[in-house]
């Protein structure tokens, strides 16, 4: 009850407080680098009511289905270009063999990554390549190195991509898909530091280096590569793996057989999630938080640019063309189990994690040279969720809401944008009271997206703009009452966007008035 004061009297005094004059530039002259649409990239783990009841009810559920694909989820997806989707894992990819999951009799096993959970399999190959087709992504396939062998993963690969005239094509049409599929990335392996096998890097590095010469496509382009990167910090794995995976070795007999015309790994991923107090354990309720909590999530999240800036500069030394893409591809917020909500890692998702998605994506985007995937986790019921879904039932969160303001930025050239923000401060915490990002797109198109993280007062924001034509601006917010607004199946907006009005030009000089806790994207011309 003092939690839920807390928050009313927070939402209370908002309309009451100072509001900030933060100052930043914009260049619109001098576009960067590209940001790739598949940074907006998802995840979807066999964890919970992930796949099971998230996307996959079956053919003769009633809940409305294309070949027993949600519908409902189907269209929400698509509404956000969702551009690529990572399946089967996370840890569950290190525990899956894909045989069980193609053929009229699926096999049954056990889900030893997560509860001892029975895996029906009615979820496999084709219905996952079905799903990315009807919401026009592109599949990213996690290979099984914990517990699988070099054998098994080049025959899930000829199965996948070799014509219908071989052998392995063959048994694929025989189960209802003639055509090869197209396969852009491949995962070899997961967390291998951890639940996909406690490796050390160098034990990661060799082995790695012997299943990438067999994960071959048989058909269409040929598939990248993505090794498994360092958790959070550990810049060991980064270095050695670097150092170790991404050349040929040399032959001193025959150097020119052996040289390298590009690196043996196409990614490196990097996993980190966001907890409140940057630790495992504790107390960190996905709702009925209070400011404490807010802003050292925010602090948290805010760690990814240093995150993505060492790693960047690790692999820099071994890889200065920048060939190879640093992958985040699990990232997100990680809360306790809600009460009395369902198992398997489901949690309520809230303005906070609206927030969250907003500052990470402006990282990602302002190292848009070397990141160039990432995957939220996870897409349906699960953690930092695009949706939530109860029986027939269905609702869109409001991370789902960032990702479609966002869209504008998928494919689109950075800006130069710069921020002089005065500090946000709760306690003895602080961060940057506003976080940016920019782009312009192949239409010309300038974008500008602006994050307040401060929970209690306004920020008045001030750019003087480079190169732009003073004229017409059209914007969308997304805010909400309270630090813990979050959308239910009772009331599915409360956290939605409207249309925003209060930015407005002066000469070149642009001024956004940004509400507490707020997002807003403004096309500027």
């Amino acid at each position: 009850m003092k939690v839920l004061a807390a928050t009313l009297a927070l939402a209370a005094a908002v309309a009451h407080v100072h509001v900030h004059a933060d100052t930043g530039t914009l260049n619109t002259t001098a576009p960067g680098a590209v940001i790739r649409k598949e940074v907006y990239g998802q995840f979807v783990e066999h964890l919970g009511r992930g796949v099971y009841e998230g996307i996959w009810v079956g053919t003769d559920s009633p809940i409305p289905n294309t070949r027993g694909i949600r519908d409902d989820v189907v269209a929400a997806l698509r509404r956000i270009k969702v551009p690529v989707v990572r399946w089967p894992g996370g840890c569950f990819a290190d525990d899956y063999h894909w045989r069980h999951g193609v053929g009229p009799q699926r096999q049954p096993s056990i889900n030893s990554s997560w509860s001892n959970a029975i895996e029906p399999n009615s979820f496999g190959t084709h219905e996952f390549m079905d799903f990315v087709e009807q919401i026009g992504a592109a599949p990213y396939v996690g290979v099984n190195m914990g517990s699988g062998s070099v054998e098994e993963g080049q025959a899930w690969m000829q199965y996948m991509t070799a014509p219908a005239n071989t052998a392995p094509g063959a048994e694929r049409a025989r189960n209802g898909r003639t055509e090869p599929w197209a396969l852009p990335y491949v995962g070899v392996g997961n967390e291998s530091w951890g639940c996909g096998g406690h490796m050390y890097p160098e034990e990661y590095a060799h082995r790695y280096r012997q299943f990438q010469g067999y994960l071959k496509t048989y058909s269409g382009p040929k598939a990248l590569k993505i090794a498994t990167g360092p958790d959070t910090d550990d810049y060991e794995w980064t270095d050695t793996v670097m150092k170790l995976a991404t050349r040929f070795r040399p032959n001193a007999t025959s150097p020119i057989l052996y040289a390298p015309t590009k690196p043996l790994l196409d990614g490196l991923s990097l996993h980190f999630y966001t907890l409140p107090s940057n630790r495992w354990g504790g107390v960190h309720p996905a709702r009925g938080f209070g400011e404490a909590a807010w802003i050292s999530t925010m602090k948290r999240a805010l760690l990814m640019d240093e995150l993505v800036s060492k790693h960047s500069a690790i692999m820099d030394t071994y890889d200065p063309k920048k060939e190879v893409a640093l992958v985040v591809d699990e990232w997100g917020t990680w809360y306790d189990k809600e009460p009395g909500g369902p198992d398997g890692l489901w949690q309520q998702n809230t303005l906070r994690d609206a927030l969250v998605a907003a500052v990470t994506l402006n990282i990602f985007h302002d190292h848009a040279e070397r990141v160039r995937m990432a995957n939220i986790a996870q897409m349906v019921n699960v953690l930092q969720a695009m949706i939530l879904t109860d029986g027939p039932r269905m609702i869109v969160t409001p991370t789902y809401h960032v990702f479609d303001l966002y869209q504008v930025h998928q494919g689109a050239r950075r800006l130069p944008l710069t921020l002089d923000a005065a500090p946000y401060r709760f306690g003895d915490m602080a961060v940057p009271g506003v976080s940016g990002t920019a782009s312009v797109d192949s239409s010309g198109r300038t974008h500008v997206s602006l994050a307040n993280l401060d929970a209690r007062q306004a920020r008045r924001v001030t750019l003087q703009v480079q190169g732009a034509k003073p004229g017409p601006l059209r914007g969308q917010l997304l805010t909400a009452p309270a630090i813990d607004s979050h959308n239910s199946f009772e009331t599915p907006a409360v956290v939605a966007p409207r249309a925003f009005t209060d930015a407005r030009w002066s000469g070149n000089t642009l001024t956004v008035e940004l509400p507490a806790r707020s997002v807003v994207t403004l096309a500027l011309h």
